[in-house]
């Protein structure tokens, strides 16, 4: 791993040393938000139970020679503002902030979960640090499949391309790049995913990409000019949240007890831990430009975070489009630190986070049924971890 960790930094670090791109600010993964130093700690702890850092994964995928090619082409877009580079950048340099916890998650609950009783075909000896081979493929798949999303989602729509993002060309051929290379590794995530010759988990898991899709559609919506104007509930925050941001996570744990052959009420207890923990993170990346003092200019936030969509119900959707049109500048641009100042004015900052707690509570419940373990204390430690601010 760190031979190969070295040599993937080192190519991709010709890639995208020049790379700035103002369309590539989005999160890198469900976990990437600095967060403080104790939840590096929960991490790090977590890895050492499961038997090896999984940071990195998906690396023996990122070293094939098929990406290797690709890699070759993407080169050509050094020095543009394509975000596909920002996305490389910050998956391979940031480390300790973009850690891939959905595969450790997934690993974490296969070991406190055990082997099942009715597992007869699987015998104990296959297990490793308390974990089958098949729920380690499963983990490496999980993040495949995630990574794709993100190559993916740095796609720049070419209808708000402006002569500042540099030549159109270069954000045509960085876009081909990006659906060539996520398509690649989806490609990658389903060869594994039938390998893994369990039906069940083949449906569960394409549903999850399916889910995904439709999460990151709403989005798109959602960002669009009408979509902003569009009045929202919290109900449909959580559910267009889940798509996105949890059905994967939720899914792929629901699946690695399947592989070990659990009864339906293990894995649905797995399910609920997915979905809560994913949901509470969401929040707590959302509520981050909120509660975090900053100097100089504000953080930019979704005009759909929670705290916003919270702030939307309480003051009604009249009022809050009063206070966009007030938020303009002369050039049509809107002023982030009056809409800050006025979310943080009411009630949907402390309501986001009574909600975030909520979630990391459910999900601190639903691993309760298990074995009292290493691994689940490790589960435990990463759901109370999403609470800290």
């Amino acid at each position: 791993y760190t031979v190969g960790r070295k040599m993937l930094r080192a190519a991709w670090s010709r890639l995208s040393r020049k790379a700035v791109s103002r369309h590539g600010q989005r999160p890198l993964s469900l976990f990437s938000s600095p967060g403080p130093s104790n939840w590096n700690k929960v991490v790090s702890d977590a890895e050492k139970i499961v038997g090896y850092p999984t940071s990195f994964i998906s690396l023996r995928c990122l070293l094939s020679d098929e990406l290797s090619n690709v890699a070759m082409h993407v080169r050509k877009l050094v020095g543009t503002q394509h975000p596909l580079l920002h996305t490389a950048r910050g998956f391979v340099f940031d480390s300790k902030s973009n850690l891939q916890m959905r595969g450790l998650i997934v690993l974490l609950l296969s070991k406190a979960a055990g082997a099942s009783r009715s597992a007869s075909g699987l015998p104990p000896q296959d297990m490793v640090s308390g974990i089958y081979p098949s729920q380690r493929n499963l983990a490496e798949i999980t993040e495949l499949i995630h990574t794709a999303f993100l190559v993916h989602r740095g796609i720049v729509d070419l209808k708000e391309w402006t002569v500042s993002d540099g030549p159109l060309k270069d954000m045509q051929f960085g876009n081909k790049m990006a659906v060539l290379s996520g398509d690649f590794l989806l490609a990658n995530a389903c060869t594994g995913l039938a390998q893994l010759d369990n039906t069940k988990v083949v449906e569960l898991i394409s549903s999850a990409i399916g889910d995904v899709v439709q999460g990151l559609y709403y989005e798109n919506c959602n960002g669009s000019e009408n979509g902003v104007l569009q009045a929202i509930d919290m109900a449909t925050w959580e559910e267009q949240a889940f798509l996105s941001h949890g059905a994967l996570l939720a899914k792929s744990c629901q699946a690695a007890l399947e592989l070990a052959r659990h009864d339906g009420q293990s894995q649905s207890l797995a399910y609920q831990y997915g979905k809560h923990l994913s949901l509470g993170h969401k929040l707590n990346s959302d509520l981050q430009p909120f509660v975090k003092s900053s100097t100089g200019e504000p953080a930019l936030f979704s005009l759909f975070s929670a705290p916003v969509v919270f702030h939307r119900q309480i003051i009604g959707e009249d009022q809050w489009h009063q206070q966009l049109q007030q938020a303009k500048t002369r050039r049509n641009h809107l002023d982030y630190s009056k809409l800050l100042a006025a979310v943080k004015s009411e009630k949907g900052v402390s309501s986001s986070v009574d909600l975030c707690r909520y979630h990391s509570n459910k999900a601190l419940e639903a691993i309760q049924a298990f074995p009292s373990s290493e691994a689940r204390s490790a589960l435990e430690n990463i759901a109370s971890a999403v609470t800290k601010f």
